[in-house]
This record gives structure tokens, C-alpha cells and sequence, in this order.
């Protein structure tokens, strides 16, 4: 049996000056997202269509949930398989076309660099990132490449294998 989630979230725009949308340079592009539970996140649109560089866009989100999808099912792998992980971080980064009719995602990629608690770790922790790539469940719904690009290394240790 497929167990189903489902992730209810409002989104709620807080960019009217007064006039609303009356024109396109007449409303801003603020809003807020919600959940039950979590606190509000402050968005906009980038900075490119008009947004508020304060407040975070949609791309980012989109980039940071493949970011946040891949490290916890990496941290899982890892768990299981008898990696410690003592630090992760992600440089990730998106790159978006913008098309005459719109614009689309070309690609993400994922630059993690992971310290492990010791230098026989190393090689399985490199190969665990293409297991945890492909248990995301963000990365297997979107229609363009997530690509992954690990340095890893050992506590104490500068060297990084990728």
C-alpha cells in the first residue's frame, strides 16, 4: 500500500500599496509562507522581477529544499551504514533560463563539504551521496538535473576527497 503525505502551506501576499494590482510596477511582490507549527518565512520575488532582496524568492526555496532533501537522506545513509558525520555544508546552487515564454530551472548542483569522524569513512562517504541522491524525494520530482559534487575529509584532516 503507498502511503500518501501531503504538506498544506498558505501563502499569503502582503504587497499591496493601496492600489493593488492596477499595474505592474503598482504592487510589491511580499508575501508570507505558513505552516502550522513552523514560523512564517518572508518572500518576494527575485530581485530581477521586482522583488525585495531582503525576503527569500521562490528559486531559493526550490534550491534549498534539494539542498535540505539531499543532506537528511545523506545523514540517513550515513547512519546506517556506519559513517559518523561530524560537519556538512552545502554550497549549493541553481541555475535558472529565462525564456520569452517564461523560464525554467536548467539545473542544481549540490556541493556538500562533509567532514567524518576518521580517514577509513572517507570512501564510503563519497559513495553514499549517490545513495542519498537518489532516495530524495525532491530531487526525483522535478524535471531538470540535481547534480552532486561532495568533498569529503576526515576530521583534523585538510586534504578533501571528492
Amino acid at each position: 500500500m503507498t502511503r500518501q503525505h501531503t504538506y498544506p502551506i498558505v501563502v499569503t501576499w502582503t504587497g499591496d500599496k493601496g492600489t493593488g494590482t492596477s499595474g505592474y510596477r503598482d504592487y510589491g511582490r511580499d508575501h508570507e509562507l505558513t505552516a502550522e507549527g513552523p514560523q512564517a518565512i518572508a518572500g518576494s520575488s527575485d530581485p530581477a522581477f521586482r522583488g525585495d532582496p531582503s525576503r527569500w524568492n521562490p528559486e531559493q526555496l526550490l534550491v534549498g529544499s534539494l539542498s535540505q532533501c539531499h543532506m537528511l537522506s545523506y545523514l540517513h545513509k550515513c547512519s546506517v551504514a556506519g559513517v559518523v558525520v561530524t560537519e556538512y555544508v552545502d554550497n549549493a546552487v541553481g541555475t535558472m533560463a529565462e525564456t520569452a515564454d517564461g523560464g525554467h530551472f536548467t539545473e542544481v548542483v549540490l556541493r556538500p563539504t562533509v567532514t567524518v569522524a576518521s580517514p577509513d569513512m572517507v570512501d564510503a562517504a563519497v559513495k553514499l551521496h549517490e545513495d542519498a541522491h537518489e532516495s530524495c524525494f525532491i530531487a526525483s520530482s522535478v524535471n531538470f538535473p540535481v547534480r552532486h559534487e561532495p568533498t569529503i575529509r576526515s576530521q583534523g584532516q585538510d586534504a578533501a576527497a571528492s
